[in-house]
């Protein structure tokens, strides 16, 4: 008998007496389950069609013989030869359909990308360690758009600078202020800007490293310093990280992906990245 993968023709010496119970005793185990993927080839062995599966339906099997006429079949234990051994046909595995691939942000991620010329709109943060998150996050995302993030170092000049860039249509700029909420420093410095080519978002957190989530850099919470401390230094002092630049590392290594970064972070940003990419 010649049997296989492919719709050839089969021809069949039906020599081999496998007795009234082919699964009898022991030789039940020793009866191989094979996926019935299209085009495999088998034998109905009390009727003798031998054909390639055409397809699956429900429990059943449709084959095709090299005459070109289908015949359904029940996929019972043992009710197939292939190969002249006695095997079980079982419905083939299907992969689920690949859903796009995604960047960090979550964004439908283009492949072969080649970064856009950069636009004359600019995203303006605090210090690097904020921009270093960002293009963590949204640097797919960034490239696509051709959006340059800048560390200011502090926003304690922010409306001399931004006199200086002279924002106008098709170069805006987009400031994300940590610790942005009622009463703080940051707030009075930026309350006064009201250019309309000009937006500022940001997050409550003291340092862009708490707007990491805990669990994404292995701790329960992020510990309170005291007033007057430098807080990454006392950070690192509590959790036992040595100086910030290596608690900085371990921070940025556990950012993997837009869910180990807290919502409001999400949130500024992707407004900022809106605002600087809806200048025509």
């Amino acid at each position: 008998m010649t049997v296989g993968h492919g719709r050839l023709p089969c021809r069949f010496v039906r020599s081999v007496d496998y007795g009234r119970d082919i699964l009898s005793g022991s030789r039940r185990k020793e009866v191989p389950e094979i996926p019935a993927e299209p085009d495999l080839v088998v034998e109905d062995p009390a009727s003798g069609f031998c054909g390639a599966v055409v397809r699956v339906e429900k429990n059943n099997v449709v084959l095709e013989d090299r005459h070109g006429k289908q015949r359904l079949f029940p996929m019972r234990p043992a009710a197939f030869l292939f190969e002249g051994k006695p095997a079980t046909l079982v419905p083939a595995r299907t992969s689920a359909p690949a859903g796009p691939a995604r960047s960090a942000s979550g964004s439908v991620k283009v492949e072969g990308l080649r970064a856009r010329t950069a636009r004359g709109s600019r995203i303006w943060v605090e210090g690097v360690h904020d921009a270093e998150l960002v293009e963590r996050i949204w640097g797919h995302d960034l490239r696509v758009e051709g959006i340059v993030v800048e560390p200011l170092h502090g926003v304690d000049d922010l409306p001399g600078l931004l006199a200086e860039f002279g924002p106008e249509p098709g170069r805006r700029v987009g400031v994300l202020v940590d610790h942005l909420v009622p009463g703080s420093k940051e707030s009075r410095l930026v309350e006064g800007i009201t250019d309309e080519h000009v937006m500022v978002t940001g997050h409550p957190y003291v340092d862009v490293w708490e707007a990491v989530k805990p669990a994404a850099v292995g701790i329960r919470e992020w510990p309170t310093v005291p007033r007057g401390q430098d807080w990454k230094q006392g950070v690192c002092s509590q959790l036992g990280w040595g100086e910030p630049a290596e608690g900085w590392r371990r921070v940025l290594a556990g950012a993997t992906g837009f869910r180990d970064v807290e919502t409001p972070l999400l949130t500024a940003v992707e407004q900022l990245i809106d605002f600087v990419t809806g200048d025509g």
